[in-house]
């Protein structure tokens, strides 16, 4: 099996030689060690989601399903709940396609990355994207330079996805076989493990310029859940997101728009001395 090649847009500003294939399986395994810390979260995350739609009902195959092709972690564990809860087939896809519009926001920060890339790449990696990877993915982002980013970044993300993947179809499993031997695994508290791997996800994005639009996405969104927190179906979850989410990205663009308008003065500023 050989590995995919890059594709670049004939628009390119300057050729990339192509990475050798031992160099992109070695930015594969290094996306995927440096993914290893998150993904010991994901584990109970991934076995509390597999028990607990064994216990709600689901088939064996629609459990597993829900992981391989859905493949979207909080939302999955929202639709479990709202199933069990007995919402309406309307209520669960909503809530659900809510739940994951902030892969929106994760694309649209990749997206200038990629461009580059062919139609096959992208929908891979836009697949494979999930709150772990897109952290991890982030984090070398502020670290390394361009020239990595053009080559190695794909392959780096690909690497993250899959062991992503791998552990949470796998950890879906557990939850389907350990859940008949241990019923009351879901009152084990183990779903903590995932509450602080988000939440050690956050501090980075709160000292990082611009803050302020994830300090307000933070407390709009955390206000309005507490607010809503009594809502029918969940629907406060919904209104949180949709309004966190809402507020972070208008003050984003804003604030880009400033930015802009005094990068553009300071030019001509410059222009005219």
């Amino acid at each position: 099996m050989t590995m995919p090649e890059l594709s670049r847009s004939p628009g390119a500003m300057e050729e990339q030689q192509p990475l050798g294939r031992n160099l992109k399986i070695a930015a594969m395994l290094e996306g995927a060690k440096l993914t290893f810390p998150v993904i010991l979260g994901a584990i109970p995350f991934g076995v509390i989601f597999g028990t607990l739609a064994d216990q709600a009902g689901l088939s064996f195959w629609a459990i597993m399903g829900l992981s391989v092709f859905v493949y979207g972690g909080a939302s999955q564990i929202v639709a479990i709940g709202l199933i069990t809860a007995g919402a309406s087939v309307p209520v669960i896809i909503l809530t659900t396609f809510v739940v994951n519009l902030r892969h929106i926001l994760y694309a649209a920060a990749l997206v200038e990355r990629f461009k580059n890339l062919s139609h096959r790449w992208r929908i891979a990696l836009a697949f494979f994207l999930t709150d772990e990877t897109y952290a991890t993915v982030n984090d070398q982002l502020m670290k390394r330079s361009d020239d990595w980013a053009k080559r190695e970044l794909p392959y780096f993300q690909l690497g993250s996805s899959l062991a992503m993947y791998s552990n949470w179809s796998l950890c879906t499993f557990l939850g389907l076989t350990l859940g008949q031997l241990f019923p009351d695994i879901a009152s084990w508290g183990l779903d903590f493990a995932m509450v602080a791997t988000f939440t050690a996800m956050i501090p980075p994005y709160l000292t990082r310029k611009p803050s302020s639009p994830v300090w307000a996405c933070i407390i709009t969104s955390g206000v309005i859940a507490i607010v809503a927190l009594d809502f029918p179906n969940k629907l406060g979850l919904m209104i949180a997101a949709i309004s966190g989410i809402a507020v972070g990205f208008t003050l984003l663009k804003i604030r880009q728009r400033m930015d802009g308008s005094l990068h553009q003065r300071q030019q001509s500023r410059k222009e005219e001395s």
